[in-house]
Protein backbone atom coordinates (compact mmCIF):
# COMPACT_ATOMS: atom_id res chain seq x y z
CA UNK A 1 0.00 0.00 0.00
CA UNK A 2 1.68 3.37 -0.89
CA UNK A 3 2.69 5.78 1.78
CA UNK A 4 0.42 8.50 2.68
CA UNK A 5 2.51 12.04 1.97
CA UNK A 6 2.60 14.00 5.29
CA UNK A 7 1.75 18.11 4.57
CA UNK A 8 2.90 18.65 8.21
CA UNK A 9 6.37 17.65 6.62
CA UNK A 10 5.91 19.27 2.96
CA UNK A 11 6.26 16.02 1.05
CA UNK A 12 5.94 16.45 -1.91
CA UNK A 13 8.25 13.12 -4.06
CA UNK A 14 9.88 14.06 -7.56
CA UNK A 15 9.49 10.86 -9.79
CA UNK A 16 9.93 12.15 -12.89
CA UNK A 17 13.50 10.25 -13.82
CA UNK A 18 14.81 13.29 -16.51
CA UNK A 19 14.41 15.91 -13.73
CA UNK A 20 16.06 13.10 -10.97
CA UNK A 21 18.71 13.06 -13.60
CA UNK A 22 19.51 16.56 -13.74
CA UNK A 23 19.58 17.43 -9.91
CA UNK A 24 22.48 14.33 -10.06
CA UNK A 25 24.71 15.92 -13.01
CA UNK A 26 24.30 19.15 -11.21
CA UNK A 27 25.51 17.41 -8.43
CA UNK A 28 28.77 16.60 -10.46
CA UNK A 29 28.92 13.34 -8.44
CA UNK A 30 32.08 11.34 -9.12
CA UNK A 31 32.49 7.66 -8.37
CA UNK A 32 33.06 6.93 -4.40
CA UNK A 33 32.10 10.58 -3.02
CA UNK A 34 30.35 10.90 -0.20
CA UNK A 35 27.07 12.72 -0.50
CA UNK A 36 24.55 13.33 2.41
CA UNK A 37 21.04 13.38 1.14
CA UNK A 38 18.24 15.39 2.81
CA UNK A 39 14.82 13.87 2.63
CA UNK A 40 14.98 10.62 0.47
CA UNK A 41 11.23 9.58 0.70
CA UNK A 42 10.65 7.00 -0.83
CA UNK A 43 14.32 6.63 -2.97
CA UNK A 44 13.93 7.66 -6.53
CA UNK A 45 16.43 10.25 -5.92
CA UNK A 46 18.82 8.04 -3.74
CA UNK A 47 19.02 5.51 -6.36
CA UNK A 48 19.75 8.19 -9.04
CA UNK A 49 22.90 8.98 -6.79
CA UNK A 50 23.71 5.66 -6.34
CA UNK A 51 24.04 4.49 -9.89
CA UNK A 52 26.54 7.34 -10.23
CA UNK A 53 28.47 5.80 -7.79
CA UNK A 54 27.72 8.24 -4.48
CA UNK A 55 28.19 6.58 -0.96
CA UNK A 56 25.17 8.13 -0.09
CA UNK A 57 24.70 9.34 3.91
CA UNK A 58 20.54 9.75 4.05
CA UNK A 59 18.39 11.71 6.53
CA UNK A 60 14.73 11.23 6.69
CA UNK A 61 12.39 12.75 9.44
CA UNK A 62 9.31 10.35 8.52
CA UNK A 63 10.01 7.09 10.42
CA UNK A 64 7.48 5.19 7.96
CA UNK A 65 10.09 5.72 5.65
CA UNK A 66 13.05 4.18 7.33
CA UNK A 67 12.17 0.20 7.05
CA UNK A 68 11.01 1.11 3.30
CA UNK A 69 14.88 2.45 2.28
CA UNK A 70 16.93 -0.10 4.14
CA UNK A 71 14.51 -2.84 2.34
CA UNK A 72 14.99 -0.88 -1.28
CA UNK A 73 19.13 -0.10 -0.96
CA UNK A 74 20.47 -2.70 1.51
CA UNK A 75 24.05 -4.03 0.04
CA UNK A 76 24.35 -1.51 -1.11
CA UNK A 77 27.16 2.18 -0.46
CA UNK A 78 23.76 3.35 1.34
CA UNK A 79 23.14 4.53 5.33
CA UNK A 80 20.04 6.12 5.94
CA UNK A 81 19.07 7.80 9.84
CA UNK A 82 15.72 9.05 11.13
CA UNK A 83 16.18 12.83 12.28
CA UNK A 84 15.24 16.01 10.97
CA UNK A 85 17.74 17.37 8.91
CA UNK A 86 18.03 20.53 11.03
CA UNK A 87 19.53 19.05 14.21
CA UNK A 88 21.95 16.39 11.95
CA UNK A 89 25.51 16.35 12.96
CA UNK A 90 26.92 15.40 9.17
CA UNK A 91 30.43 15.37 11.48
CA UNK A 92 29.21 12.68 13.42
CA UNK A 93 29.20 10.31 10.36
CA UNK A 94 31.96 11.86 8.22
CA UNK A 95 34.65 14.01 9.04
CA UNK A 96 35.89 14.17 5.23
CA UNK A 97 34.36 16.01 2.29
CA UNK A 98 30.91 16.02 0.87
CA UNK A 99 28.02 17.09 -1.23
CA UNK A 100 24.65 18.09 0.17
CA UNK A 101 22.06 16.60 -1.97
CA UNK A 102 18.12 16.97 -1.48
CA UNK A 103 14.72 17.47 -2.46
CA UNK A 104 13.54 19.94 0.95
CA UNK A 105 10.29 20.85 2.18
CA UNK A 106 9.93 24.63 1.19
CA UNK A 107 9.13 25.87 4.90
CA UNK A 108 12.68 24.79 5.79
CA UNK A 109 14.92 26.24 2.61
CA UNK A 110 16.24 29.36 4.68
CA UNK A 111 17.26 27.65 7.96
CA UNK A 112 18.67 24.60 6.19
CA UNK A 113 20.76 26.21 3.83
CA UNK A 114 21.94 28.42 7.00
CA UNK A 115 22.81 25.49 8.87
CA UNK A 116 25.04 23.99 5.94
CA UNK A 117 27.27 27.03 5.49
CA UNK A 118 27.28 27.46 8.79
CA UNK A 119 28.47 23.65 9.62
CA UNK A 120 32.23 23.07 10.72
CA UNK A 121 32.22 20.57 8.02
CA UNK A 122 30.65 22.49 5.17
CA UNK A 123 29.84 20.75 1.78
CA UNK A 124 31.88 21.41 -1.51
CA UNK A 125 28.83 21.47 -3.58
CA UNK A 126 25.30 21.47 -2.27
CA UNK A 127 22.31 20.77 -5.16
CA UNK A 128 18.49 21.53 -3.94
CA UNK A 129 15.09 21.19 -5.33
CA UNK A 130 13.47 24.51 -3.76
CA UNK A 131 10.62 26.63 -4.57
CA UNK A 132 11.02 28.55 -7.84
CA UNK A 133 10.52 31.91 -6.34
CA UNK A 134 13.25 31.59 -3.84
CA UNK A 135 15.34 30.15 -6.43
CA UNK A 136 15.42 33.04 -8.74
CA UNK A 137 15.65 35.40 -5.60
CA UNK A 138 19.13 33.84 -4.66
CA UNK A 139 20.31 33.25 -7.96
CA UNK A 140 18.52 35.23 -10.47
CA UNK A 141 17.14 38.48 -9.02
CA UNK A 142 18.94 41.80 -10.43
CA UNK A 143 18.11 43.45 -6.56
CA UNK A 144 20.16 41.20 -4.01
CA UNK A 145 18.09 40.66 -0.77
CA UNK A 146 19.35 39.25 2.41
CA UNK A 147 19.22 35.80 1.12
CA UNK A 148 20.39 35.98 -1.67
CA UNK A 149 23.70 37.92 -0.09
CA UNK A 150 24.00 35.30 2.36
CA UNK A 151 24.15 32.59 -0.05
CA UNK A 152 27.01 34.44 -2.06
CA UNK A 153 28.72 34.86 0.68
CA UNK A 154 29.38 31.43 1.09
CA UNK A 155 29.09 30.58 -2.25
CA UNK A 156 28.44 30.54 -6.09
CA UNK A 157 24.47 29.84 -6.67
CA UNK A 158 23.15 28.68 -10.02
CA UNK A 159 19.85 27.98 -11.22
CA UNK A 160 19.74 25.24 -13.18
CA UNK A 161 16.26 24.28 -13.93
CA UNK A 162 12.41 25.21 -13.62
CA UNK A 163 10.64 21.77 -12.30
CA UNK A 164 7.09 22.26 -12.65
CA UNK A 165 4.30 21.13 -9.73
CA UNK A 166 3.37 18.40 -12.17
CA UNK A 167 6.33 16.47 -11.57
CA UNK A 168 5.43 15.96 -8.35
CA UNK A 169 3.65 13.49 -6.50
CA UNK A 170 1.08 15.50 -4.70
CA UNK A 171 1.71 18.18 -6.80
CA UNK A 172 2.72 21.92 -4.67
CA UNK A 173 0.84 24.71 -5.27
CA UNK A 174 3.91 26.22 -7.15
CA UNK A 175 7.13 25.23 -9.35
CA UNK A 176 9.95 24.03 -8.02
CA UNK A 177 13.47 24.87 -9.35
CA UNK A 178 17.23 23.03 -8.66
CA UNK A 179 19.33 25.34 -7.32
CA UNK A 180 23.43 24.48 -7.30
CA UNK A 181 25.76 26.36 -4.85
CA UNK A 182 29.41 25.93 -5.84
CA UNK A 183 32.89 26.33 -4.45
CA UNK A 184 31.44 26.74 -0.87
CA UNK A 185 33.76 28.47 2.04
CA UNK A 186 33.97 30.69 4.23
CA UNK A 187 37.02 32.15 2.89
CA UNK A 188 35.11 35.83 2.71
CA UNK A 189 35.62 36.23 6.34
CA UNK A 190 39.12 35.89 8.43
CA UNK A 191 37.13 35.21 11.99
CA UNK A 192 33.59 35.14 13.17
CA UNK A 193 33.58 38.32 14.40
CA UNK A 194 34.11 39.81 11.14
CA UNK A 195 31.14 37.07 9.99
CA UNK A 196 28.97 38.63 12.37
CA UNK A 197 29.71 42.09 11.45
CA UNK A 198 28.96 41.01 7.95
CA UNK A 199 25.48 39.98 8.91
CA UNK A 200 24.69 42.91 11.16
CA UNK A 201 25.32 45.33 8.47
CA UNK A 202 22.75 42.94 6.31
CA UNK A 203 19.82 42.88 8.73
CA UNK A 204 20.23 46.81 9.73
CA UNK A 205 20.94 47.74 6.03
CA UNK A 206 17.79 46.11 5.05
CA UNK A 207 15.77 47.16 7.93
CA UNK A 208 13.34 49.30 6.12
CA UNK A 209 13.26 49.04 2.24
CA UNK A 210 11.87 52.83 2.23
CA UNK A 211 15.02 54.55 4.01
CA UNK A 212 18.48 54.54 2.24
CA UNK A 213 21.07 52.32 3.97
CA UNK A 214 23.07 55.21 4.83
CA UNK A 215 20.09 55.89 6.95
CA UNK A 216 19.11 52.36 8.17
CA UNK A 217 23.19 51.94 8.64
CA UNK A 218 23.53 55.07 11.32
CA UNK A 219 22.06 53.82 14.07
CA UNK A 220 25.00 50.58 13.93
CA UNK A 221 27.85 52.78 12.35
CA UNK A 222 27.16 55.85 13.80
CA UNK A 223 28.94 59.22 13.00
CA UNK A 224 31.29 57.42 11.02
CA UNK A 225 28.76 56.07 8.61
CA UNK A 226 29.16 57.89 5.42
CA UNK A 227 32.93 58.11 6.09
CA UNK A 228 32.70 54.26 6.16
CA UNK A 229 30.22 54.11 2.85
CA UNK A 230 32.42 56.02 0.89
CA UNK A 231 35.57 53.94 1.67
CA UNK A 232 34.02 50.83 0.55
CA UNK A 233 32.78 52.76 -2.73
CA UNK A 234 28.89 52.48 -1.82
CA UNK A 235 27.06 55.60 -3.13
CA UNK A 236 25.56 57.57 -0.16
CA UNK A 237 22.30 57.68 -2.00
CA UNK A 238 22.36 53.93 -2.82
CA UNK A 239 19.53 51.41 -1.08
CA UNK A 240 20.67 47.79 0.41
CA UNK A 241 19.52 46.01 -2.63
CA UNK A 242 21.93 47.67 -4.95
CA UNK A 243 24.83 46.84 -3.50
CA UNK A 244 26.92 44.30 -4.58
CA UNK A 245 28.03 41.19 -2.19
CA UNK A 246 31.90 42.82 -2.72
CA UNK A 247 31.34 45.63 -1.19
CA UNK A 248 28.82 44.56 1.78
CA UNK A 249 32.68 42.42 2.21
CA UNK A 250 34.17 45.63 1.84
CA UNK A 251 32.25 47.38 4.31
CA UNK A 252 32.24 44.72 7.14
CA UNK A 253 36.21 44.80 6.49
CA UNK A 254 36.32 47.96 7.95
Amino acid sequence: MPIQKKKSLGQHFLHFAHYLQMVVAAAEIQKGERVLEVGPGEGALTAELLARGARVIAVEKDRRLIPLLQEKFAGRNFEVYEADALEFNISNYTDGPYKAVGNIPYYITGALLKKFFSEENRPSLLVFLIQKEVAERIARAKKESILSLSIKAYGEPRYVKTVPAGAFVPPPKVDSAILAVHNISRKNFKDLEQERKFFDLLHKGFGSKRKLLASNLKPLLGERSAELLERAGIQKNARAEDVPLEKWLMLARL
